[in-house]
């Protein structure tokens, strides 16, 4: 699952009130957002592969919409935020009802080690002044050559293929969790929280699923 988020932010310096009142509020949504993630992980927890896919279709296009809504409604952006967060968790329910059958332990070490990584990366990204925006740029691509990657896994046999790709991808989302809370302190529309957070959150979700593979031995 290595869906990225394509808004844009302001790099505009802003004051430290209009930073701590949009850092309170993008984290509040991304807390929500994953909230409505865990409902739907919940209640999609016995659904086929099939619906999966519809769910991760539907995720896509209000991923869209939100990017559209943005700066016309911030209520609907919102609402199509929370969306977002459920169709996802809908869509992933089986992966993760699978690692809970095979190994409970897993998902939390996974969960806690997901929070740890982005507390300490978005930390450095937060706070550092050097200009993030080569290394997006390269973790973007570096993306797209993982994706490739795991397309010729599903073909190729390659001994230990997948810690390969879940080293990798932590690293990758390493650079865009940085650049993502970067734009947080640097963005000066408020309007554009609703689109932070989904960035942030699919940074959170995706690096959740790779710790998961390593913890739940994926060969």
């Amino acid at each position: 699952m290595t869906m990225t988020s394509t808004s844009t932010a302001a790099a505009t310096p802003v004051s430290r009130e209009d930073t701590r009142r949009l850092f309170g509020q993008t984290m509040g949504l991304v807390a929500l957002t994953s909230a409505f993630f865990a409902l739907g992980a919940y209640v999609g927890r016995d659904a086929s592969g099939g619906w999966a896919i519809l769910w991760y279709v539907a995720a896509f296009a209000m991923l869209l919409g939100m990017n559209a809504a943005a700066r016309r409604s911030e209520q609907l952006a919102v609402g199509l935020l929370f969306g977002f967060g459920l169709s996802l968790g809908l869509a992933v329910a089986p992966t993760i009802a699978n690692y809970v059958d095979a190994d409970p332990q897993a998902v939390w070490q996974a969960g806690g080690a997901t929070a740890l990584f982005i507390a300490g990366v978005g930390a450095a990204g937060y706070a550092t002044r050097r200009d993030l925006s080569a290394l997006a740029r390269a973790s973007f691509w570096a993306l797209v050559a993982l994706i490739v990657f795991g397309i010729v896994l599903v073909f190729v046999q390659i001994p230990g293929g997948a810690l390969i790709y879940a080293v990798a991808g932590l690293v990758i989302f390493a650079g865009l969790t940085a650049f993502d809370f970067q734009r947080l302190r640097r963005t000066e529309d408020i309007r554009t929280a609703p689109l932070l957070a989904a960035s942030i959150f699919l940074d959170v979700l995706n690096v959740f699923l790779l710790f998961l593979s390593i913890f739940g031995g994926d060969d």
